[in-house]
């Protein structure tokens, strides 16, 4: 899935956590964002793009956030998968026609007019998104 890519894996999800996690989740998941966690629960690399970094937090992190309620007051809609480790929050949302995108807006500020900015169409985009391994 992201071979020739800068990325830094980890040991796989196991069933329970990405069982826990599809409960948790407000929405469906998309497939691709599945898989990744059942080859690599979370990881991290370069991205060709703003916000320059992506982590992909490990599905029991993602279902602790998502469970908690930690950002639903000030960000609702959002369903946190990771960050970028400067502050930033990267996040699943679905449009009013049930189409995923994925964006990323500041922690800090809860404006959301100002902070959410969409960073790829889908979660598989995204993978476009992290850097290539160079030749």
């Amino acid at each position: 899935m992201l071979k020739g890519k800068h990325w830094q894996n980890n040991a796989p999800a196991s069933n329970e956590a990405l069982m826990k996690l599809t409960s948790a989740a407000p929405f469906p998941l998309p497939e691709s964002y599945i898989n990744l966690l059942a080859n690599s629960d979370g990881g991290e690399g370069p991205l060709f793009v703003q916000p320059d970094w992506l982590i992909l937090y490990p599905a029991e992190e993602v279902t602790e956030i998502e469970t908690s309620e930690t950002f639903h007051g000030s960000f609702p809609g959002y369903f946190v998968i990771g960050g970028n480790g400067g502050g930033e929050a990267i996040a699943l949302t679905q449009d009013k026609d049930g189409n995923e995108k994925v964006v990323f807006f500041d922690m800090v500020n809860i404006d959301l007019k100002e902070t959410v900015e969409e960073l790829a169409p889908s979660f598989e985009e995204l993978l476009s998104l992290i850097e290539d391994l160079e030749d």
